[in-house]
């Protein structure tokens, strides 16, 4: 600890990122990245843009990609907030949205940074178990709060809350934000942004990196009522008034003007997902029902941190949680076919 840190910056307990790895050839299952590139376009679009206009801001309101994010989702431009990855964007949700003296309610086992941003932020968080079919049960989200949180499909476990659970989840708490975190909803699910215009304290947080291939852009959004919009609007001007670069607004437009190319690549990941996941299972693991670009998966017979170490050896690198509840389990993202391979190819060496 340093003599200069302020209390606060002792008592966080930052998110740990999933592992990036230096070493050639690896077969890269761990972080939840597309196994597709970006759209053709995206590169045409950010060509464009590498000129003497790089020495001028960007539009700090990012108007023409709310406009595209607004046509696409059939919402007002000014229903639509951008920021650096939903990551920034769930911490000014945290921030302006959140801090009303009362818990957060989130699930148990989810994404690691809701608990970050509480610490953060100074705000209580109390997780909500899972059921023991690992699902969001949305009766156990009617109690006192300060707001509600949590992803759809869920991470890291992929299972998906149907729409009308969601929406119990929305009526409940009239009087709190209730945000739906859909940064994998577009590999089969259906968006909550649907209901925003029923529902003026539902907030829904998307991202770029998933089903737009743009992780190394960093581009994230919220959409709902425009008085959840103007207060996150304002503490972003209070903190980043330019928070999408030129390159990032230029790539973002033509990932989302180039639907043929996403519905490709959606449906390609599904597809794999459904093989890979019926490969695991005939070697004996249990595999969740998933909706996202990830299976999560466990074998009765291994425990979760040595499979990941069996197959860290062969160059293959997963995920796995040294969690309670969770860590037998391992979350595999889902690669490209010959990757997808490698792995159901490794297994009956490691699991003998």
């Amino acid at each position: 600890m340093s003599r200069f840190w302020s209390p606060l910056v002792e008592r966080l307990v930052p998110y740990v990122p999933g592992e990036q790895p230096k070493m050639a050839n690896l077969v890269k299952l761990n972080t939840n990245e597309n196994p597709f590139g970006p759209s053709p376009k995206v590169i045409e679009a950010i060509k464009k843009e590498l000129g003497d206009s790089l020495r001028l801001y960007p539009d700090p309101e990012g108007e023409a990609l709310k406009q595209t994010l607004a046509r696409c989702h059939k919402v007002t431009p000014a229903q639509v907030f951008l920021g650096n990855g939903s990551d920034e964007v769930l911490a000014h949700i945290f921030q302006a949205l959140f801090q009303h003296g009362e818990p957060v309610l989130y699930p148990d086992i989810t994404y690691s940074f809701y608990p970050v941003y509480c610490g953060l932020y100074g705000i209580e968080g109390k997780p909500v178990a899972l059921t023991d079919q690992f699902e969001i049960n949305a009766d156990d989200y009617r109690q006192p709060n300060g707001g509600v949180i949590f992803p759809n499909p869920n991470a890291p476990t992929g299972r998906y809350l149907e729409l009308d659970q969601v929406e119990r989840i929305i009526a409940a708490n009239p009087d709190r934000v209730v945000v739906v975190d859909e940064a994998y909803v577009d590999f089969g699910g259906d968006s909550a942004i649907t209901l925003v215009d029923r529902y003026p304290n539902l907030l829904v947080c998307q991202t770029l990196s998933k089903a737009r291939s743009l992780a190394g852009l960093r581009v994230g959004f919220a959409v709902g009522h425009r008085d959840l919009i103007e207060a996150l609007e304002r503490v972003k001007n209070s903190f980043n008034s330019y928070p999408l670069d030129r390159l990032a607004l230029a790539g973002a437009i033509a990932a989302y003007e180039d639907a043929p190319y996403f519905e490709h690549t959606r449906q390609a990941v599904i597809q794999e997902r459904k093989r890979l996941a019926l490969g695991l299972e005939k070697f004996g693991f249990e595999v969740l029902p998933s909706r996202a670009n990830f299976l999560f998966a466990r074998h009765p017979d291994h425990e979760g941190a040595d499979l990941a170490l069996a197959l860290r050896e062969v160059g293959i690198i997963v995920r796995h949680f040294h969690k309670p509840r969770i860590s037998d389990f391992l979350r595999i993202t889902i690669g490209r076919p010959d990757q997808n391979d490698a792995l159901l190819d490794s297994l009956p060496r490691i699991l003998s």
